[in-house]
């Protein structure tokens, strides 16, 4: 049996390597003048920022099925969650109500 990741974890290492491609490839441009370099010792700043604002809606659009399967995994959880939760709830609700039966 293999180990196959989460869809949230293959989400975020998805979303991470866009990142770095957009920073390999905006350092490249930086570097070979295309795209102007930061003012002073900020050239590692702007490569980041630039970066950041190209992967964004990159991933938006390319990452569209990776993004849906983790917010399905999410909402299962936070599902399971609640449920437990009103269950617990409803048990301490049980044990309250049967300790005050046997006191009043």
């Amino acid at each position: 049996m293999s180990w196959k990741p989460s869809p949230m974890l293959r989400y975020t290492a998805m979303r991470a390597g866009l990142f770095a491609a957009c920073f390999l490839a905006i350092w490249g441009l930086v570097y070979l003048r295309v795209l102007p370099a930061g003012l002073g010792k900020s050239n590692l700043l702007w490569v980041m920022l630039l970066a950041l604002v190209l992967s964004a809606p990159l991933s938006y659009v390319l990452l569209r099925g990776a993004r849906d399967e983790a917010s399905v995994q999410v909402s299962q959880r936070v599902e399971r969650t609640r449920q437990a939760f009103v269950n617990q709830a409803s048990v301490e609700d049980e044990a309250d109500d049967a300790a005050r039966g046997a006191h009043g």
